[in-house]
């Protein structure tokens, strides 16, 4: 607690600081469990995208206790780029990715807060088009879609892509949600949206992400969307398993009976 407190000043004049200047800030939410490998690359890519770009931001590693040695990487991250930029706030074991995100925002001195994978899949090139779309319509989400415009999915194979495609086409009937690409992790927040709904969210696992959208809507939260390409992990073993699946239709049917 003690520690939190003294933190506390910390941030409030880091954000006055940002705030005083004018310029929005970009908190990078990077919750990882066995990322060894993917988290240097997805750290310099942001890193290269960010510093090209112009735009103020931080990356903060939600680690939850990775037995392969992430958190010993993401040290080495912070101690490269700096503790100003990357921000290593790690939990003791797996507790879910919405309390992620809530722990996460704890430290989080950005006024926007952007959500995506660290495996990879996720390409930060596509963040200036998140914030520019977000400028444009004054939207309180944009959110990256695989099945508009030109985006895509590459190195699924094809039950991994019926899977995904049969849950948005599923939550499409049932709950008319207004996006495309309900699915999906790879998004951008107003912060005191994405605090709101994550109080107001229940689900965990592979129905989270769609459930935060469904509550958007119910709250009149405006949704952009930004077409994106979705590259299947190059590193490591995808998270998704049948477990997930039953849990995902469990959640469907839950937000079909309750919204």
């Amino acid at each position: 607690a003690s520690e939190e407190a003294s933190a506390s000043p910390r941030r409030s004049r880091r954000e006055s600081e940002g705030r005083a200047r004018g310029q929005d800030k970009y908190s990078v939410l990077l919750p990882t469990y066995n990322e060894r490998e993917n988290l240097p690359l997805i750290v310099w890519l942001l890193v290269k995208s960010f510093s090209e770009s112009g735009i103020n931001y931080e990356i903060i590693i939600i680690d939850d206790g990775s037995p392969d040695g992430t958190r010993d990487i993401a040290e080495q991250l912070e101690k490269i780029y700096g503790s100003d930029k990357i921000l290593l706030r790690p939990r003791e074991k797996k507790l879910g990715l919405g309390t992620a995100y809530i722990h996460g925002m704890k430290h989080a001195t950005g006024n926007y807060i952007i959500i995506m994978d660290a495996d990879l899949s996720h390409h930060p090139k596509f963040i200036p088009e998140f914030i520019r779309k977000q400028k444009e319509g004054n939207f309180d989400i944009v959110s990256g879609t695989r099945y508009k415009g030109n985006g895509g999915v590459y190195g699924w194979d094809l039950k991994r892509k019926i899977i995904s495609r049969g849950a948005n086409f599923i939550t499409q009937i049932l709950l008319r949600p207004g996006a495309s690409d309900l699915t999906g992790s790879f998004r951008l927040y107003r912060k005191e949206v994405l605090q709101k709904l994550i109080e107001k969210c229940v689900s965990k696992g592979y129905v989270f992400q769609m459930e935060m959208i469904v509550r958007a809507r119910q709250l009149n939260y405006t949704i952009g969307e930004v077409p994106i390409s979705f590259v299947d992990r190059v590193y490591g073993e995808s998270k998704l398993g049948g477990n997930e699946i039953v849990s995902f239709l469990k959640g469907l049917l839950t937000l079909f009976a309750t919204t």
